[in-house]
């Protein structure tokens, strides 16, 4: 066997596998975090929210295509090596960063601007996809046992780190070249930083070694010659990558993107929180809540994964609506008192040169008792004929009050501390449930399924949702319908966990209620299909459906059908009783 490595050498691992993986991950959150000002750069400005909704289905798709890139890179990384296999996805993530940032606008190139943004998320997904599996797995293999859950909760940091990183960089070059700059032209930098510190983190990698359980198999030619056969065609495997997913990482996956993504999207879109001020309680929020990574792998070493696992999901499930609640109630104007002296109203008419024409501004801003401010802007056209436009562009920005930040901060916090809890330990979970010869390729799936589309569409299905609550009477629909989502999602996952994962040696052996709990699995996926088909219809079926609900009904179904398809063999195998036993570690 290989000596344990040094104490000095382990953390030398864990700073260039972690580095190299916050920077992908920076790069690929950059999108989402510039999701809004994105939307009126590649698409028709007149769509509005449709355009919003465009822009997340494009930032969904990176997430789509993990599982794929968890495929390819994988099993790269079961044949020829760890380190060769993520130094390659760097450079293919940092290289299609710094496209996007040179692509030309809609009102410059037309439909392909958005074409061209899409192509390159999908290269960014495709490499995210073979980077965390072979990160987390390189510094498990270094890792000496009874400590992995601490060693790898270092890479578990980098993913809101990047979060952290992006925010940073984009509010940093907003607030030094202006805010009109930045929404015209500056909102590319950030993309193109990404340049600089790939090579960094690609000068460091090229000097790392490779893992030392993965360099004994090769030297004992025992490496496997098809990971992806051994991994998904072997009941003994299939099964616990099954586990995996349904039982463990679907759940983080949404709880994941409700606590960070959804968190930042519902308080700038549906509370109409300013732009800096949404994104500066999101940083406060991680900067607080990242050492608990550490705190909760750490722990999970002596206390098992599975708990603390599952009681981030549940704290989660209980949670989400009561949180989201609170920030409508900090941001609802009409509940606070108003000081009617400070509020003020201007307005600017300018001729539109060579036509009789003018463009009318108008923005009113309103001071509460709280601190609150409350500002609407509405630009609209003056035509000759003596009439306004249709649709006038109306824009409407809060900023809180000082108590009312640091609550919000807190909500957020309190978010991130539960993604602590079910993220934390997942590194150690996913590498003690495989062999060294097939880890990379059978980690690397369930984890990019349940993170790439359970958890990467939580912002486009909750905004969907609320989308198809509007109606005539109630135009801004409920604000809160986007959360039964994740919180099913969690639930499913939680109530699996709790029945059939292990927790160090101990694992719930009642094979009545797990055969039971089969048999309802087994109807679950088909009904879940079977709905997604009907809303589909209803929606689909009316008059002012377009093609853009066509393309995300046909996107929504297709991806869950194989995903419904794995819940009914994941229900088959529990009925037939192919998880009463105890599981224990992989390997060491």
């Amino acid at each position: 066997m290989n000596k344990p490595v040094s104490p000095k050498g382990i953390w030398k691992v864990i700073t260039a596998s972690s580095v190299g993986t916050l920077i992908e991950w920076y790069d690929f959150y950059i999108f989402g975090s510039l999701a809004t000002i994105i939307s009126k750069q590649f698409f028709p400005q007149e769509q509005g929210a449709a355009a919003l909704l465009s822009t997340l289905a494009i930032f969904a798709a990176g997430f789509i295509v993990r599982p794929f890139g968890a495929l390819f890179f994988g099993r790269l990384g079961d044949i020829i090596g760890r380190k060769y296999t993520f130094l390659l996805t760097l450079v293919l993530m940092g290289a299609s960063t710094f496209l996007i940032g040179l692509i030309p606008t809609y009102a410059s190139i037309g439909i392909a601007a958005p074409i061209l943004v899409l192509i390159l998320r999908l290269i960014q997904g495709l490499a995210l996809g073979g980077e965390y599996g072979g990160a987390a797995t390189y510094v498990a293999e270094h890792a000496p046992k009874g400590r992995r859950g601490f060693f790898t909760s270092w890479i578990q940091t980098t993913a809101t780190l990047g979060l952290f990183l992006s925010l940073g960089v984009i509010l940093f070059t907003r607030n030094a070249i202006g805010v009109e700059n930045f929404n015209n032209w500056g909102w590319r930098i950030p993309f193109l930083v990404s340049a600089f510190l790939v090579l960094v983190s690609i000068i460091i990698r090229v000097k790392m070694k490779e893992s030392p359980l993965f360099t004994e198999l090769k030297k004992d030619g025992k490496t496997s010659t098809n990971p992806l056969k051994e991994s998904f065609t072997k009941r003994d495997n299939l099964k616990m990558v099954l586990l995996a997913l349904f039982g463990a990482v679907m759940g983080q996956g949404v709880i994941w993107y409700t606590g960070q993504f959804y968190a930042q999207s519902f308080i700038e879109n549906t509370c109409k929180v300013d732009f800096e001020q949404s994104r500066t309680i999101i940083l406060w929020a991680i900067f607080f809540a990242t050492p608990f990574f550490v705190v909760f792998g750490s722990l999970s070493d002596t206390l098992g994964r599975k708990w603390i696992m599952l009681g981030g999901m549940f704290l989660g499930i209980v949670c989400y609506r009561p949180i989201y609640q609170k920030f409508l109630d900090i941001t609802n104007t009409s509940t606070k008192e108003i000081i009617k002296e400070k509020t003020s109203v201007t307005r600017t008419v300018t001729r539109i040169k060579g036509t009789f024409d003018f463009v009318v501004k108008s923005d009113t801003l309103k001071f509460y008792k709280d601190d609150a401010i409350y500002k609407y802007s509405q630009i609209d056209t003056w035509y000759a004929a003596g009439k306004f436009s249709i649709k006038p562009i109306v824009k409407v920005e809060k900023s809180v009050g000082n108590t009312h930040y640091w609550l919000m901060v807190f909500l957020v916090f309190i978010q991130i501390f539960f993604v602590t809890m079910v993220y934390g330990p997942m590194a150690a979970f996913l590498v003690e449930l495989f062999p060294t010869r097939i880890r990379y390729t059978s980690m690397s799936l369930p984890y990019h399924i349940g993170n790439g589309v359970f958890g990467g569409l939580v912002p486009f299905i909750g905004l969907l949702i609320i989308e198809y609550t509007k109606t005539g009477e109630n135009p801004i629909g409920d604000s809160l319908a986007g959360l039964w989502y994740p919180i099913s999602v969690a639930s499913v996952c939680f109530m699996i966990g709790s029945l059939f994962l292990s927790n160090k040696s101990n694992t719930l052996l009642w094979p009545t209620l797990k055969k039971w709990m089969g048999i309802i699995l087994m109807f679950l996926g088909p009904l879940v299909i079977c709905t997604l088909i009907y809303f589909a219809y209803k929606r689909l079926t009316i008059p002012t459906s377009t093609v853009n609900d066509i393309l995300q009904w046909c996107i929504i179904i297709g991806i869950f059908t194989p995903i419904a398809f794995g819940l009914f063999i994941f229900g088959k195998y529990a009925f037939k009783g192919f998880y009463n036993g105890n599981a224990d570690d992989a390997e060491s």
